[in-house]
């Protein structure tokens, strides 16, 4: 049974390092925020579930309740933290919308009201007139 769990544990780890390594560089090499993101919540919390999981085949039954909560709080807080930097990114006019293929949050603002990123850039600069 502990060639079995060597095993698994051989193919976890690399994995998710892997994974994160991925994470990593999609960080530093992707053109925009919404990519950077992507890497991020997606790559970094898969690599982690993955070396959690080859931890957890290791170690002893009565530590998998702390293993269990650092991959909950991993999956409640990494998307949370995306959503709300993409938002701020969208409202900031940070985003390439070249890039997006549906764009549901102009939808929303535009329903709500609320006008939409660059329309500051219509008025005229203030600073040129100095």
């Amino acid at each position: 049974m502990t060639v079995v769990r060597d095993v698994l544990t051989a193919v976890l780890f690399p994995a998710g390092a892997l994974f994160c390594l991925l994470g990593a560089v999609g960080l530093l090499r992707f053109p925009d925020t919404g990519s950077r993101l992507h890497a991020a919540a997606k790559a970094q919390t898969l690599g982690l579930l993955l070396v959690l999981l080859g931890a957890a085949a290791q170690l002893p039954s009565r530590h998998a309740p702390v293993l269990v909560l650092v991959a909950v709080f991993q999956m409640l807080t990494a998307p949370v933290t995306s959503q709300i930097v993409g938002r701020v990114a969208y409202r900031v006019d940070a985003l390439d919308r070249r890039l997006l293929v549906r764009d549901e949050l102009a939808d929303r603002l535009a329903k709500d009201g609320t006008p939409p990123p660059g329309a500051d850039a219509a008025a005229p600069d203030r600073d040129a007139d100095r």
